[in-house]
């Protein structure tokens, strides 16, 4: 385990990294979807609050930096028509339900049930950008989602009493987060298509017939 005080270094890189993410929604080169953002800004501000209230201490910091950017990510796609994803149906379901689980969670006021809510609620607001990233990459940038996990990655290694109030919301950030760099930067969607389409082109051989 490392020394509590490196909660700052990750929060650091987490704001480093939503930093450029903004830079980009702001040039209209990324293409944020608002439901997600929004709803990605409300859930961890909630965590963020109900953990404060837990006595998690320091290590709040972290869930709140990783609602407020994604709230300033979110407010900074009016600038820039071109920085605005085509919000379909499926945004639409996602947003509803995670603002039910959402509700769920503040209707509780139960530590455990609360975060487990705030997770699926989160959760079900990512799903949307999770497909544009598998579909569409290059309208995602990867910085935000890298600096997640490393904020996340690094609060985990500070903790030594590992409660759920503690590590629930980051253990997922973590796993979301990694998830979504892996969309973004490796950018297996669109590798995945083109070899399909070359799997097409090719002729099948037809078995030959003796006689």
């Amino acid at each position: 385990m490392i020394n509590e005080q490196f909660v700052y270094v990750g929060v650091a890189i987490g704001v480093l990294g939503a930093a450029a993410y903004l830079r980009d929604t702001l040039r209209g080169t990324t293409q944020p979807n608002r439901v997600t953002w929004l709803l990605w800004a409300v859930a961890p501000l909630l965590a963020a609050a109900v953990e404060f209230k837990s006595g998690v201490g320091l290590r709040t910091l972290t869930t709140f930096t990783i609602g407020f950017m994604p709230l300033l990510i979110f407010i900074a796609s009016f600038h820039n028509p071109a920085a605005v994803w085509r919000i379909g149906r499926l945004d639409y379901v996602c947003g509803a339900l995670s603002v039910a689980g959402t509700v769920g969670w503040l209707v509780t006021r139960s530590g455990v049930v609360a975060i487990v809510a705030a997770i699926v609620a989160d959760l079900l607001a990512g799903i949307p950008t999770l497909v544009k990233s598998w579909t569409d990459p290059e309208t995602e940038s990867v910085s935000a989602y890298l600096g997640a996990f490393l904020n996340a990655a690094i609060l985990l290694l500070t903790v030594t009493d590992w409660t759920t109030a503690v590590v629930a919301f980051p253990l997922y950030i973590v796993c979301l987060a990694g998830f979504e760099t892996f969309l973004v930067g490796a950018k297996p969607g669109p590798r995945h298509r083109r070899a399909v389409a070359r799997r097409r082109l090719v002729p099948r051989a037809t078995p030959s017939t003796t006689t």
